[in-house]
């Protein structure tokens, strides 16, 4: 299967080289997307220079930092006009490590949305503290439910989409755009009917660079939440 891997940067010149020696390991016949915010360290600079002599390499440059949720669609926008059948987005900081893209991939065959998940048996992070374990639990559970979702782990950003389902989840149309677009979708997909699966993984905290989430983004997520379950997805109703 054609299968794309979207990886949105901000400011990870460290770690892109890596990550992209790491997923040339993994599979030659995988497509790679990276999408940079124009991030001021010259991570698209980099990532340029190592597509130059890889042909399954591309670079989307974005003039300023637009936000997560805009990045994915984007890069889905592009994945879908290169015929992508399966989707993939991950982070750029080993966060998400490329091993565990071939179960992934495998359980694509199986569901629609597979989702790498630290909140299934076999799952769990590594190198975290206390306090973000906690914070990380407690947001998944006020998540599932206030929306009501099955999803154990809404708030994973590495993930399998069958085409089919990014072209009809209609991406551009969710009106959250960091973190919490990740789980808008996810409550989309739900109330869509797909059927979504979840593979273990170990998040492991990021070896290089600083975190994106910021306080801000915590509130935003929280009104998300609170809009999603009393007024509804205006899309999808």
């Amino acid at each position: 299967m054609r299968a794309t891997i979207i990886i949105p940067t901000y400011n990870e010149r460290e770690n892109i080289p890596g990550l992209i020696a790491e997923l040339e390991r993994v599979s030659s016949s995988l497509n790679v997307l990276i999408v940079d915010d124009n991030s001021p360290d010259g991570t698209g600079t980099v990532a340029e220079e190592l597509a130059r002599c890889r042909d399954w390499v591309r670079v989307l440059h974005r003039p300023e930092k637009l936000g997560l949720g805009t990045a994915y669609v984007d890069g889905f926008r592009l994945a879908l006009a290169n015929g992508a059948e399966r989707i993939i987005t991950m982070d750029a900081d080993f966060s998400h490590h490329p091993r565990y893209i071939p179960p992934l991939l495998e359980a694509s065959e199986e569901y629609d949305v597979v989702i790498g998940s630290r909140y299934v048996p076999g799952g769990g992070t590594r190198h975290w503290p206390w306090y973000r374990v906690l914070l990380s639990w407690g947001a998944n559970t006020f998540v599932r439910f206030m929306l009501n979702l099955h999803t154990h782990d809404c708030t994973a950003g590495f993930r399998c989409y069958r085409r089919e389902v990014v072209e009809a989840i209609e991406p551009h149309t969710i009106r959250s755009n960091g973190y919490s677009f990740l789980v808008e979708v996810v409550y989309r997909c739900e109330r869509q009917g797909w059927r979504i699966g979840e593979v273990p993984i170990i998040f492991a905290d990021r070896r290089r660079g600083a975190s994106k989430i910021s306080r801000q983004e915590i509130y935003r997520a929280m009104w998300m939440v609170w809009r999603l379950r009393f007024c509804g997805d205006p899309v999808w109703r």
